[in-house]
């Protein structure tokens, strides 16, 4: 459905596209995360892998192992030394939402 300017058979309202500039020019990502370590995420008890689930966590978010019921904050399960294990873990920072 397009906006016209009367019953007169006048052409839609439509921005005009605008001619791209000749020559080099800049391209930005617009990226809100970037990676900063790869890990993994294994119980400071008995060093079971731990899986995230689908929801990001942040440090200090609680998490429990699976195995033997310990609980701690995610920065406890957290292992980024090398080398890292199968079940690895991206470390991001991201830019906090502003309100």
């Amino acid at each position: 459905m397009g906006l016209t300017r009367g019953m007169d058979g006048a052409e839609p309202l439509r921005p005009q596209p605008m001619e791209q500039p000749a020559g080099p020019r800049e391209i930005r990502e617009d990226s809100r995360s970037q990676v900063m370590a790869v890990g993994t995420l294994a119980c400071p008890e008995c060093d079971a892998p731990v899986a995230p689930g689908p929801v990001p966590l942040m440090p200090p978010d609680p998490m429990s192992c699976p195995v033997c019921a310990h609980g701690a904050p995610v920065r406890d399960f957290l292992s980024l030394g090398a080398p890292t294990r199968p079940a690895r873990v991206q470390v991001r920072v991201s830019l906090a939402a502003r309100w």
